[in-house]
């Protein structure tokens, strides 16, 4: 009876990957476990009871109320076609240099993760309005479809990312529940903005990281990154009035978060308010796009929340049937200490990286690992950044990163599976890289949280 905590999580898994809804799954596969239990005897019912309190908390948290806000502010952004004007503006700014316009993809890259948050949205959108730009450079299919699928994953890790505000959220309750069974009665506290603020000097260094890439492929193999045949001429002002908007925009929203001004949550109201505003004003919206952007966001939404509740039931049922208990004392007999234990649970958020999404994988996996990982003394924070990151080279890694399914569904049917697969490569061992330098040096991660906080 102590493995079916192993069999409930290996049966949701199962069912995931042969395509079942994840919020029905997680609670549909857990209630049926809760079931055998209590005619069985071993399942106390009385953790079914507190399902209702827990719903009830999710809905009365006041921090994911900025996922709703976020989501609306990248769809805005996308369906306006504001990214699409950005990327042009960006190339016949940076002109013939070689490797321009693959620079000017990571630069867009960077401001539309700012902007959209999810991987999904930023990947499809990079495929469709730089891929052609690209290839039309004669820019080597591999790198293009690569450093499209590297800069669209940067969603995961530069701020205001959705998976920062639900990572931050889940790690601030398990870093509560570690200090708690410590003894500490007067626990500290982490929130969202300490994992923006985080996040802020892995992200640049991830995305400065690929520029220089592409500037090396540009001194070394011309062929692969030729420079542009002939250089569009456009007024300063009319450059400028399509570069800086959506760029203040999301000045405005990291600034007002990194300063102290206003929480993630008011932030990104601003945001929201801000690409509405922006939208309309460059008159790139109306009325019709509006309610496509209003519904896209209702749905992404629904979905992110039926998740959360479905992953409340299962937590309370692995939770019921010891769970918890079962994962601590692996840990604890586990030879290494606590650096063993990063590897492990690092190596099984990679592998599941392959089947499940970032949000099933925060709200179903951390809540288990997290408290266990706290209380062995890693900084929460660390933590934090190295999950995001070690996701996000989880979904450019064949042959079932997410990244590249994505991008399949739009590239030319002349581009193979097999070319995206090689072009992704050497931006995940680029990701690598930059995971082992936050083991070396933590401050990378720690370092600003510690001197804003100060």
């Amino acid at each position: 009876m102590e493995l079916i905590p192993l069999f409930l999580f290996v049966s949701v898994c199962a069912l995931l990957m042969l395509g079942f809804p994840v919020a029905f799954t997680l609670a549909g596969t857990s209630l049926a476990f809760a079931a055998f239990g209590i005619a069985q005897g071993v399942f106390a019912p009385g953790y079914i009871a507190a399902f209702p309190d827990r719903v009830f908390g999710i809905m009365n948290n006041g921090t994911l109320i900025a996922v709703p806000f976020f989501v609306l502010m990248g769809v805005l952004l996308e369906k306006s076609r504001i990214a699409e004007k950005l990327l042009d503006n960006m190339a016949i700014l940076l002109g013939r240099a070689p490797g321009g316009l693959g620079i000017s993809v990571v630069l867009v890259g960077i401001l539309l993760a700012a902007s959209t948050g999810i991987v999904g949205a930023t990947v499809v959108t990079m495929g469709l309005i730089s891929l052609p730009a690209m290839l039309k450079n004669r820019y080597d299919p591999s790198l293009a479809t690569g450093l499209i699928c590297a800069t669209g994953t940067l969603g995961q890790i530069i701020p205001p990312s959705i998976s920062l505000v639900l990572l931050g959220d889940i790690l601030s309750t398990a870093y509560h529940q570690a200090q708690l069974k410590m003894g500490v009665f007067n626990p500290q506290s982490i929130s969202v903005g300490d994992l923006f603020v985080a996040a802020m000097l892995p992200g640049l260094l991830l995305a400065l990281m690929y520029i220089a890439w592409v500037m090396l492929l540009a001194m070394f193999h011309k062929t692969a990154v030729p420079a542009a045949e002939e250089r569009k001429q456009m007024p300063l002002t009319d450059l400028l009035k399509g570069l800086l908007p959506p760029l203040l925009l999301i000045l405005l929203v990291l600034g007002s978060i990194l300063s102290g001004m206003a929480t993630p949550t008011e932030a990104a109201a601003v945001g929201a308010f801000g690409a509405a505003l922006l939208s309309f004003s460059l008159r790139r919206m109306d009325l019709k796009t509006l309610h496509e952007a209003l519904l896209a966001t209702l749905k992404i939404t629904s979905m992110v929340f039926m998740i959360l509740i479905g992953a409340a039931m299962f937590s309370l049922v692995f939770r019921g049937f010891g769970g918890d208990e079962l994962v601590q004392s692996f840990f604890t007999h586990l030879p290494g200490g606590k650096w063993a234990a990063v590897f492990v649970v690092m190596l099984f958020i990679f592998l599941l990286g392959f089947i499940l999404d970032f949000i099933e994988i925060t709200f179903v996996v951390i809540p288990i690992v997290g408290p266990i990982l706290l209380m062995m003394g890693i900084d929460p924070v660390w933590l934090g950044i190295m999950i995001a990151i070690n996701l996000q080279t989880s979904f450019l890694t064949p042959p079932f990163g997410f990244a590249l399914f994505y991008l399949r569904g739009v590239v030319p049917a002349e581009i193979s599976t097999g070319t995206i697969y090689r072009g992704v490569i050497p931006f995940i061992v680029i990701q690598a890289i930059l995971l082992f330098l936050l083991c070396l040096f933590p401050g990378l991660a720690t370092w600003l949280p510690a001197q804003l906080g100060s």
